[in-house]
């Protein structure tokens, strides 16, 4: 662009260098002037076209070594490109032949395992159809030594198991004919009490001894065992040194207690009972305080304290006659509160029956968790045996593999080859050897 501005002006200034030459002579100093003066702009545009010239002609070099070299260089990369091209077309066809190569080994690998696979397994049967006989008829014997006791050992487990869960199926067959005979005893406990109310007021001892034989009988009927599962009358020091004997102690398994004591109120109950109506509210009122003082003098011994026992932080208080605990607890409705604020339990024949069932079939549950970890125990050292078994087996397998190579070289060495022992030993008596037997004739065709 500034080129052609150069141009023009230059251009511009010939016009008007030339108007200036065709004007007449007649010009004066002024002009001669401005004609010096174009004349130095002349020359002066003249050198600027001069340079700008061999300024453009330098250009125009340097941009063609420029081109030049580009093309050199085009040139030198589309040789490059082809080579690499050739080589990776090279590289192509080396790799699409290993991979022929590769499928024709993976194929052969393949063809020839199934192959050797056949014949291992055809030579596999023909040697066990061989040994087989052999093996049974050797072994038997040894193989019976071992797996009687094995069996003997199954056998007794098995049938452990199943007197186990026999056991457990006629426990509770049972279990529904006890509740029955439950209740049966629970309303025979009952009307003895009522007859025995008579003979018995007045006479505190006698009471005392009368509730002690209800307990007893409730502890037979449940099927609780004396010595092995709970101990009556037995002694306590406590702590002031003073000696407790409670009437039972129950026990319970991871050597835990459970304490009952009997106590009877009978003089204000059969008051109670027959009284007039009028005069009822007195021999209640009566009879609940018996009640009570049972209690306070229960909690007062502090039974589940006793360094001996391990035992719930209650007792047991056994009122052995029904009705006469209802009717207390059918006037004072916190009594039971009461009785369990002073860390006493009340449980009448019904109720205690009930506990002393949960007990036994707690002491059952217990004998067959011993019985079930006897069982694993039993079943542990059975599968220690087992696999010690199997230990022996696969060592007299190994043993049969060695004896059967080993017989295997013994015999090739016997009848295979120029020089074979059966040969030689032929050879012998074709040479003049006397011998009245002859060898197998199957060993000379080998």
């Amino acid at each position: 662009m500034e080129f052609a501005f150069v141009i023009i002006a230059v251009v511009i200034l010939l016009i008007a260098v030339f108007l200036f030459i065709k004007k007449p002579k007649s010009t004066s100093g002024v002009d001669l002037e401005t004609y010096n003066a174009l004349k130095t702009e002349l020359a002066v545009s003249e050198q600027k076209v001069k340079s700008t010239k061999e300024e453009k002609q330098e250009n125009e070099h340097r941009f063609l070594q420029r081109i030049n070299r580009l093309e050199a260089e085009k040139t030198d990369l589309i040789e490059q490109l082809t080579t690499e091209k050739k080589k990776l077309s090279r590289a192509e066809e080396s790799f699409n032949a290993q991979q022929e190569r590769l499928q024709e080994q993976k194929a052969f690998v393949e063809e020839s395992q199934i192959r050797f696979k056949t014949e291992f397994e055809n030579v596999a049967n023909q040697v066990l159809k061989a040994k087989t006989a052999e093996f049974t008829e050797v072994n038997k014997a040894n193989l019976d030594l071992l797996l009687n006791p094995l069996k003997e050992n199954i056998k007794a487990f098995e049938d452990k198991v199943e007197k186990v869960y026999k056991s457990e199926s006629d426990e509770r067959n049972v279990l529904k004919g006890e509740i029955t005979k439950m209740m049966e005893l629970n309303k025979q406990i009952s009307d003895d009490a009522a007859n025995l109310t008579k003979a018995l007021k007045g006479d505190n001892k006698k009471q005392g001894n009368w509730g002690e034989m209800v307990l007893d009988k409730l502890l037979e009927g449940s099927g609780l065992i004396e010595g092995t599962n709970y101990s009556k009358q037995s002694s306590f020091i406590a702590e002031d040194g003073s000696r407790l004997l409670p009437d039972v102690v129950i026990f319970l398994p991871d050597e835990k207690h459970i304490v009952i004591d009997s106590k009877v109120s009978l003089v204000a109950y059969e008051k109670l009972v027959n009284a007039e109506d009028e005069e009822r509210e007195g021999f209640i009122k009566q009879h609940i305080n018996s009640i009570k003082t049972h209690i306070g003098g229960l909690s007062g011994k502090n039974y589940q304290d006793l360094y001996q026992i391990n035992s719930p932080e209650f007792v047991l208080l056994f009122i052995p006659i029904e009705s006469s605990f209802a009717i207390a607890v059918q006037h004072d409705q916190e009594l039971f509160d009461f009785a369990w604020n002073k860390r006493v339990v009340i449980v009448t024949p019904s109720t205690l029956l009930a506990t002393l069932k949960t007990v036994a079939s707690i002491w059952k549950q217990e004998q067959q968790t011993r019985n079930a970890i006897d069982i694993a125990t039993k079943a542990g050292a059975l599968y220690d045996k087992f696999v010690g078994f199997v230990s022996d087996l696969q060592e007299v397998g190994k043993s049969i593999d060695k004896s059967q190579k080993v017989y295997g070289e013994a015999m090739g060495k016997l009848t295979t080859g120029n020089g074979n022992l059966v040969n030689r030993v032929e050879n012998l008596k074709k040479l003049g050897a006397k011998a009245t037997k002859e060898i197998d004739s199957r060993l000379l065709e080998e």
